[in-house]
């Protein structure tokens, strides 16, 4: 169907989501309390970071047509947001926590 959105989200374990189309992540801190890998400083219900891992996903894939930009709009709602601007932050966030650090230079 043109324009639907069809995304994996993994559930590594109770407390994580994760997704091969995209390197974003969301962690639950206890009871229904999650935060995203693009959304820092934020903390969400686990509806709104299965939400934010859809977007992440959908992000990922480069929508192109307006039922697509639809439904990021419906579920950047749920977190106060536009879909234009979510797209935003995704596409901003571009650090991947699961890496370990790395060393600077002396």
């Amino acid at each position: 169907m043109r324009g639907a959105i069809s995304v994996a989200i993994d559930m590594e374990s109770a407390s994580t989501m994760t997704s091969t189309s995209t390197r974003h992540f969301a962690r639950c801190v206890g009871g229904d309390f999650w935060v995203v890998s693009w959304l820092p400083g934020r903390t969400l219900t686990e509806r709104q970071a299965a939400a934010a891992m859809t977007i992440a996903v959908t992000v990922s894939r480069h929508p192109q047509d307006d039922t697509a930009w639809v439904r990021l709009d419906g579920l950047a709602l749920e977190l106060g947001l536009t879909g234009r601007e979510a797209a935003g932050l995704v596409a901003l966030s571009s650090h991947d926590l699961r890496l370990p650090p790395r060393s600077r230079p002396a």
